[in-house]
């Protein structure tokens, strides 16, 4: 397994990840057919888009053919105002690949860059029903808040999490 940075390259691969994992995670939160109506070319021309914007840090997990089976990102909501922070947005991997160690690495390296840039503080949304925020308490993100947002025409309860002290994180991840 290999982490590294993305390029525009690859975007359809990070679309067609984002689509996949999100039919296994949000399978039962979500409605199939939202789920089912995900298009590959949609969250290809998303993932061009994330990757060009200088804002964001865009990571990929490869496995051993070299196909991207995993991402994770960086990059400042317009709704975070709190000075030196910046906001965990994604971290998805196909179902198979869950339980190996990867959502861990991609977490370090997420954090070892955010702790590069100078950010002293990391927030993360994620919807209540996701099992991934007991990934995130795990690590040390603690709960802040929720608020209510719609999906697919579903009103959905979403949790908001901050990590505090990034080289706690980095340090309990070695």
């Amino acid at each position: 397994m290999k982490i590294r940075k993305a390029n525009i390259q690859d975007a359809q691969s990070i679309g067609k990840v984002h689509v996949d994992s999100w039919r296994t995670t949000y399978k039962g939160i979500l409605s199939d057919d939202f789920l089912n109506k995900l298009s590959y070319e949609q969250r290809t021309e998303l993932w061009k888009n994330n990757i060009s914007d200088a804002t964001n840090y865009v990571l990929v997990a490869e496995n051993e053919l070299e196909e991207i089976i995993g991402f994770a990102t960086i990059g400042t909501r317009k709704t975070n105002s709190v000075p030196n922070s910046t906001d965990l947005t994604s971290i998805y991997l196909l179902e198979e690949y869950h339980g190996k160690g990867i959502g861990k690495q991609l977490l370090k390296e997420l954090f070892t860059y955010c702790n590069q840039k100078g950010y002293e503080k990391v927030f993360v949304e994620v919807l209540a029903e996701n099992k991934t925020r007991y990934f995130y308490e795990y690590y040390g993100a603690q709960y802040i808040n929720n608020i209510e947002i719609k999906i697919g025409g579903k009103i959905v309860e979403e949790l908001i999490y901050v990590w505090n002290d990034i080289d706690k994180l980095i340090e309990k991840i070695k």
